[in-house]
């Protein structure tokens, strides 16, 4: 008999955090470990409960899925996040992803289709649900949207220059470099320094030189 995966639900929503565990209850091969009501308790109890998968709600007050999702994977990079959230806009998606969720669901799929997420990010596969699945753009497209310059730029940042080493790098001021990061990060969807390296390490950035893209 295989391992039981170990899930956590984060939902501010509890009737919705509660369904989901009943729900989940009821396959022997997982076990709920705990329902929370937002991200930073998520954080707090991470070492104490090392779950295999997080159920992460998107909006919740305080901390929410977003930055929780990254703050999780600095510290527990293989812990596999599934988003459930109410939307299903590309932006929503592609930045969900871009954070380092391993899937997307939303939260008005039938019940069995969240245990084939759970299994499918635990077999080491991104799972989209149903109403997601067409509302994403490739991210090869994501990626051609950047300038030559901001690819140059992304390339750099990857590496762990700061902003002064790689305007030093390529000859522009920091103002541009911090312009060109900024620019990078809005049209990626990705918010912090350590979401871009994410980026960059998961979609081959990183292996040579920017002819890559």
């Amino acid at each position: 008999m295989k391992p039981q995966t170990r899930v956590v639900v984060v939902d501010d929503h509890p009737m919705v955090a509660e369904g989901i565990e009943a729900i989940l209850d009821g396959y022997e091969d997982i076990s709920v470990l705990a329902t929370l009501s937002d991200g930073q308790a998520m954080i707090d109890q991470l070492d104490d409960l090392q779950p295999d998968v997080i159920l992460m709600d998107l909006n919740m007050p305080g901390l929410g899925g977003l930055s929780a999702t990254e703050m999780i994977l600095e510290r527990r990079p293989k812990t596999h996040i599934l988003i459930l959230s109410m939307h299903d806009t590309p932006e929503y998606i592609s930045t969900a992803l871009s954070h380092g969720a391993r899937g997307y669901v939303l939260k008005d799929v039938p019940t069995d289709e969240i245990k084939l997420a759970i299994d499918t990010v635990m077999a080491g596969q991104q799972y989209l649900c149903t109403g997601a699945e067409g509302a994403l753009t490739p991210q090869n497209e994501m990626r051609d949207h950047l300038t030559n310059r901001e690819q140059t730029v992304l390339l750099q940042l990857a590496q762990g220059k700061s902003n002064k080493e790689v305007a030093l790098a390529l000859n522009i001021s920091v103002r541009t470099v911090e312009t060109h990061r900024k620019n990078i990060k809005r049209k990626l969807g990705i918010s912090s320094t350590a979401g871009l390296t994410r980026y960059a390490l998961e979609h081959g950035v990183l292996q040579g030189t920017g002819d890559k893209f």
